[in-house]
């Protein structure tokens, strides 16, 4: 494994994680690009103490500061194991292909790492193996796609999908072929010895840094708890980056879904199964079929109603009153299911596929009932349409005892970072969301000289957000903003409708190319983005984080209107209805702070780098005229406020821009 002195010695790993960082240590001395900066050093110092020490530390790193190689060291040297969650695939990326090589060489130090993703990302060889008796079903395009997968199966070492260039995302039946927790039949696999997330487990296990996603992490404490789907091994030490995102996608993982797509998936591999392993018992495949044949009958009825309720609407919140219509429908085919049980026990030779398949359709049966029940005060209910899919989901309204039992509680350390953590000067608002208690906090003054680098344009006039007019008022801003700009915008909206009307609006009078979220991938938006001189993105919410844009080419970050979250989601209406229940004050202690997080990650698009210049600006006029629009100017980087677009051309033209 590693070759590395001892740290035993209290303070050990914090002096040689100094000295690393040090004017002249070995990260100098190796990088010429390194810069000695001080808040480097201070948190990965920090991280060293709690690694040495135990417990929480929450760290607010702004963008400049170099978190990644800040956690990365001190996890090195540590001698632990260490669990590494970032906020996304990108990032784990970079860790694994570029800074762990490069610290491999400069800390000359020998250690092992492992990148984990979920495991829908890897192909399930058994069920690969079963799929065979429904590939006369597929189109030609897909059958083409199974005999590249059927051919890259033999050759791949990790099986994950993403080795095939030409695979499309949408790829119908990869939810058959892949390696889910929902259909895994654990040990008990003839494949399990030779399967890849067997193979990705076990390599993590004897490996020095784990590397996932919040997705993953989330996903996998779900289930921990079974015999199924674990893959993440023990880790009593661990750093989880960008934990500004870890609540909303705890939230998603903690709570249950039902969809015709689940429903689907189970009826598929139950034919599937009948035809294959029951083939010469028909007097065993006959009652099985026919429990199957009622279940979707039931479920025929079930999915409609429920997609009726939702009417005009693509999310609403449900009870047992809204649920009425489709609730007998739904406790039958819940019901049905569960009798399944009866004919698969009589079958004499059971298969591990057959057993397995009454578990799913028992733990099926089981999430239909609780969500038609809606019964438990601890969660929100609520009926979704997502492109065509349609999800009943109970989600957890307070996610913070889960994080702390099955996350925080199983480490004996756990960084939480991120460049947005804190609010009002606080981490108050994160130690109520994520369960901690006890937590040594650490916050870094920024890297970057916003005096200098940027301004914050507050239109001089503009209406209420709710006005009939705000709409007009602020395309004519961003018009005139863009002019100035000469383009290199992102231009960030808090709805799809005002992105929808804007882009109507300044369409002729904007000389400038207009990419509009929508019209193609994320990842295609951004890489014309880059490549498109003078280019200008108009995008909402999945654009105002994760996006790294360095230089000339964005100059300019507009946001429409401050981020509140929609108060009748679901979610967000069932969270402020908790807080009021409890004696607080919602809009203080939970839309403000997180309406602040998000403004922050949004305009954290626009400074990334010491070079970098430009323009900031936010059109709602209650950052000035509310109260509470102190709390959102007290958050914002240092930057000098202007309040005309003469203004902003005089800031440009004195930078070179």
């Amino acid at each position: 494994m590693r070759e590395v002195s001892s740290v035993s010695e209290p303070g050990g790993l914090a002096r040689k994680v100094s000295a690393a960082f040090a004017r002249g240590g070995a990260l100098a001395d190796a990088l010429p690009s390194f810069e000695p900066r001080d808040s480097q050093r201070r948190m990965a110092v920090a991280i060293a103490e709690v690694f040495e020490s135990d417990g929480v530390l929450l760290v607010e790193a702004g963008t400049g500061t170099g978190k990644t190689l800040a956690y990365l060291v001190p996890a090195i040297l540590s001698g632990h194991r260490v669990l590494l969650s970032t906020g996304t695939k990108q990032l784990q990326d970079q860790i694994y292909n570029k800074d762990l090589p490069t610290l491999r060489d400069v800390l000359q130090v020998r250690f092992t790492a492992t990148y984990m993703k979920g495991r829908g990302n890897y192909l399930c060889l058994h069920r690969l193996d079963a799929f065979h008796a429904g590939e006369e079903l597929l189109s030609p395009v897909d059958r083409g796609h199974f005999a590249s997968i059927e051919e890259w199966a033999e050759q791949t070492s990790t099986g994950d999908r993403t080795e095939i260039e030409d695979l499309p995302d949408d790829l119908p039946f990869w939810g058959d072929i892949s390696a889910t927790s929902e259909n895994c039949i654990g040990t008990e696999c003839p494949q399990y010895d030779a399967c890849f997330v067997t193979q990705m487990r076990r390599q993590a296990a004897e490996s020095d840094l784990v590397i996932v996603n919040h997705h993953l992490l989330c996903a996998d404490a779900a289930v921990r708890q079974s015999d199924y789907g674990e893959v993440i091994p023990a880790c009593h030490y661990a750093v989880i980056d960008e934990a500004h995102q870890l609540e909303d996608v705890a939230t998603q993982y903690f709570g249950v879904s039902i969809s015709p797509r689940r429903f689907e998936r189970l009826t598929r591999d139950a034919h599937r199964y009948i035809d294959r392993d029951l083939e010469h018992t028909p007097e065993e495949a006959k009652p099985v079929r026919a429990v199957i044949d009622l279940a979707e009958r039931y479920a025929e009825v079930f999915f409609g109603a429920a997609r009726m309720c939702l009417s005009s609407v693509d999310r609403m919140r449900i009870d047992p009153d809204t649920l009425a219509p489709v609730a007998e429908s739904g406790h039958r085919l819940a019901s049905t299911l569960r009798s399944l049980d009866a004919p698969l026990a009589r079958i004499t030779e059971r298969s591990e596929d057959l057993h397995s398949l009454g578990r799913r359709a028992s733990e099926l049966a089981n999430h239909l009932d609780f969500v038609l029940e809606a019964a438990d005060p601890g969660f929100v209910y609520f009926l979704e349409r997502r492109g065509q899919g349609l999800f009943l989901r109970a989600s957890p309204v307070d996610v913070s005892a889960i994080i702390r039992k099955l996350l925080l509680d199983r480490m004996r350390a756990t960084i939480l970072t991120s460049a947005t953590l804190a609010v009002d000067g606080s981490f108050d608002y994160q130690r109520v969301r994520l369960g901690i208690s006890n937590a040594i906090e650490v916050r870094l003054e920024p890297e970057f000289d916003y005096a200098k680098q940027t301004v914050l344009y507050l239109p001089e006039e503009m209406p209420e957000p709710r006005a009939s007019n705000f709409t007009q008022a602020a395309a004519t801003e961003i018009a005139g903003l863009l002019e100035a700009t000469r383009g290199r915008a992102f231009v960030l909206f808090t709805s799809h409708a005002n992105l929808r009307e804007v882009h109507r609006l300044i369409t002729d009078s904007v000389a400038f190319p207009l990419l509009v979220q929508g019209t193609a991938p994320r990842s295609v938006l951004l890489r014309n983005f880059k490549a498109t001189p003078n280019g200008v993105l108009l995008a909402t919410s999945s654009f105002w984080q994760g996006v790294d844009v360095s230089g000339d080419t964005l100059s300019c970050v507009i946001i429409d209107k401050l981020p509140f979250a929609t108060p009748d989601d679901p979610i967000t209406a069932a969270r402020i209805q908790a807080i009021t229940e409890g004696g607080g004050n919602p809009f203080a202690e939970y839309q403000v702070p997180l309406a602040i997080l998000s403004l922050l990650q949004g305009m954290g698009r626009l400074i990334r780098h010491r070079k970098d210049r430009g323009v900031l600006s936010i059109l709602d006029p209650r950052v000035l005229t509310k109260g509470y629009g102190q709390r959102f100017l007290a958050s914002l980087p240092p930057a000098p406020i202007v309040r005309s677009v003469k203004d902003v051309r005089k800031f440009l033209d004195l930078q070179g821009m």
